[in-house]
């Protein structure tokens, strides 16, 4: 049995988000790039996350401390709150240490050319 993406698309991996981890089709929305950022972090596809993130915005991040991150938390599951336009709210339910956690975001994404990209995010506490 194929295994579910960890997005909540409710779809396979392959036929949900490994086609844009794979770079075989880029993301046509930002919701679309939002969960398959989600499933990067599930999945420790620190790559990924690297090059979804707006060039300009790049230098901010660094490889080391978002594999870490990722990999110290278990990821449990998407929600998407609202999409509007190139924004996306969203909570990542996840736990760190036993304790559930919840990162509620609201993600701006920027296309360039034909690509989306994430370009930065404000958190609700």
């Amino acid at each position: 049995m194929e295994k579910t993406c960890p997005c909540g698309s409710n779809f396979s991996y392959i036929d949900c988000c490994q086609p844009y981890h794979q770079i075989k089709m880029l993301p046509p929305t930002p919701e679309a790039l939002m969960r398959s950022r989600y499933t990067a972090y599930a999945m420790h596809l620190v790559d990924y996350l690297m090059e979804t993130t707006h060039p300009a915005k790049r230098i901010l991040y660094n490889k080391v401390d978002i594999e870490n991150w990722a990999k110290k938390n278990k990821w449990l599951r998407l929600e998407i709150c609202q999409t509007n336009n190139d924004v996306v709210t969203f909570k990542a339910y996840y736990e760190h240490q036993l304790q559930l956690e919840i990162h509620h975001e609201r993600s701006i994404f920027k296309k360039d050319g034909n690509r989306w990209f994430y370009f930065s995010g404000s958190y609700f506490s």
